[in-house]
């Protein structure tokens, strides 16, 4: 039997997301600016909760192609509120729509999202060594300073909390507890 974080045992959809996803480098700005979203979507809910919906965010969100969300109009945050599949909350849309806008800005100034995010760790993942999922923070330095810029480029909806859960699951944070079978595979 594979040894895995505990908070990942609570059935086969959490299995398979740390399995496969979680904790994987990510650098496609797509992948991360969806990521993003779909962890802004979380604050105050559980990340099964997100989980469960990711697949009508994506269709909801045109697979979060992040020029089609920064033009979305009051029509589509309309459509976007009436859609169930979702969290039907306007101030969340409304972030994700402005967020797409400032991610294409930070894409013209830095080449991509992507190498926006990476330059914080010099490329590198932070791999931590917990024993226990009770070692882990919510927030560290780097969460701290990308949270810190991210405010000052204008991002909403992003707290270091958010900003930390965002880096363990795209990789720039190896949060895996050391007992945990993907501990060394990132």
């Amino acid at each position: 039997m594979k040894s895995r974080c505990t908070w990942a045992e609570e059935n086969e959809n959490m299995k398979h997301y740390h399995d496969t996803i979680w904790g994987v480098p990510v650098y496609d700005d797509q992948r991360l600016f969806r990521k993003l979203i779909l962890d802004i979507n979380q604050a105050g809910l559980s990340w099964q909760t997100i989980l469960n919906k990711a697949h009508h965010f994506d269709e909801a969100f045109d697979a979060f192609d992040i020029e089609k969300v920064a033009n979305y109009d009051e029509k589509k945050i309309q459509t976007l509120l009436d859609n169930p599949g979702i969290i039907r909350n306007r101030r969340k849309i409304e972030a994700a729509i402005h967020n797409a806008k400032i991610v294409i800005e930070i894409q013209t100034q830095f080449g991509s999202f992507s190498n926006y995010l990476w330059s914080f760790n010099a490329n590198k993942v932070l791999k931590n060594s917990y024993q226990n999922q009770s070692e882990i923070p919510t927030t560290n330095e780097l969460s701290d300073q990308i949270t810190k810029d991210l405010k000052k480029r204008g991002f909403k909806f992003v707290g270091s909390t958010i900003v930390y859960a965002f880096l363990e699951a795209v990789g720039l944070i190896n949060d895996h507890v050391v007992t945990c079978f993907r501990y060394e595979e990132v």
